[in-house]
């Protein structure tokens, strides 16, 4: 369908059901399949397409293999307190998917348990490695959802390189000890490396430091307090300056540096060591690796939705993904949110999409969670009976 087609929402016919998740409620997997049942009860004769996204962090592996066509292997690694846990990543020949939620996220850790100072991107390292292990060359790295605030110095250790305190000895796991740091040593970063093409897949442009970095901007949810967020932005200022000095590549100012805790200023500045490594927005990777062109391009309506739509969807979130790409196309867009805020329609409005909140009276967070999947499904029924009203 091109942008001049005269289709317009009173008159769907193939609808294209392409969430994220509801994070802490519902996978995205969960969520296109409510909202298509929801809407099936409204218009039965419809044809429905599920394409569940994900923004490359927690969700993203369910939502690639679930287009098919991908092998799912597991992979022994450690959870961000580095405690043993059965990771798992995505496989087609020699192209992968990781997800550093799976392991190093903050659905790994209880809410009391959260613990930024020490937690750790190692596990997700063990899991890079793994894949590398098995031949896979073609790497993507989805870095949202994380519990750590390391500057991916796990992620890098488990690789092979060493952070020494001024005794020669290895630092404890996470961004705090990362202020004892005396000497890098990336001479165990393995040679097989430069056969590895990485994509690393973030919907955030914060840089690694300052009030919009990754300890100011991220710490608090993942358990920091006001002093530990300004140790810990001292401790990677630190960290950056001898891995910087190590590597002679300055990037702590790149944009998205500060995702994952940092991970993205780990990776980038030993770049030299992979083939290639590039930073894209992570819902555009899920969508060139789920084929939604093709499935936008047989589509008379698009559905898409996540947890919260508010001021983060103009920075690059699912929603606005979707709803960007459906402007292009020519073809409607409602987008279903959890939590809704003024920005988040202003954002989606400049692009077409109508906005519609899930929730259906006040309520706290934690219930709305709760309630699962049968709100989702009733605010897709009522708009679909909408549709069929006014076609």
């Amino acid at each position: 369908m091109t942008a001049a087609d005269p289709r317009t929402i009173l008159d769907p016919r193939t609808i294209l059901v392409a969430p994220d998740s509801f994070k802490g409620s519902l996978s995205s997997v969960e969520v296109a399949r409510a909202l298509a049942d929801g809407w099936l009860r409204g218009r039965p004769g419809d044809s429905i397409r599920l394409a569940p996204l994900a923004d490359g962090g927690e969700g993203t592996l369910d939502a690639v293999a679930a287009s098919g066509g991908w092998q799912t292997l597991p992979a022994s690694a450690r959870d961000p307190l580095m405690r043993p846990l059965a990771a798992r990543f995505l496989r087609d020949g020699e192209r992968g998917i990781v997800e550093l939620a799976d392991a190093s996220g903050l659905s790994r850790v209880a809410s009391a348990e959260r613990d930024a100072p020490a937690a750790s991107t190692f596990g997700t390292g063990l899991v890079l490695a793994a894949a590398i292990g098995l031949g896979v060359r073609h790497i993507v790295l989805g870095v949202g959802g994380s519990a750590t605030t390391d500057g991916g110095s796990g992620l890098l250790r488990a690789l092979g390189a060493r952070f020494l305190d001024a005794s020669g000895e290895e630092l404890a796991p996470g961004g705090a000890a990362l202020v004892s740091l005396a000497r890098v040593d990336l001479d165990g970063l393995p040679p097989v490396l430069a056969e590895v093409e990485l994509v690393v897949a973030s919907d955030v442009t914060n840089p690694l430091l300052g009030s919009l970095g990754a300890a100011a901007t991220y710490g608090p949810q993942k358990g920091a307090s006001s002093a530990q967020v300004a140790a810990l932005n001292a401790a990677l200022a630190h960290y950056a300056d001898l891995l910087e000095a190590a590597t002679g590549r300055r990037v702590r100012d790149v944009p998205g540096a500060g995702a994952a805790g940092g991970t993205t200023f780990g990776l980038l500045a030993v770049a030299d060591r992979f083939r290639s490594l590039e930073v894209r927005p992570g819902v555009e990777l899920v969508m060139e690796r789920t084929g939604f062109a093709d499935a936008l391009a047989t589509a008379d309506l698009v559905l898409t939705g996540e947890g919260r739509i508010d001021r983060q969807t103009a920075f690059g979130k699912t929603a606005l993904g979707v709803a960007r790409r459906a402007r292009s196309a020519g073809v409607p867009c409602v987008a279903f949110g959890g939590g809704v805020e003024p920005e988040g329609i202003a954002a989606l409005g400049e692009l077409g999409a109508v906005v519609v909140p899930v929730t259906e009276a006040p309520m706290t967070v934690e219930d709305a969670m709760a309630a699962g999947a049968a709100p989702i499904e009733r605010a897709a029924e009522r708009v679909a009976r909408l549709v069929g009203l006014l076609a």
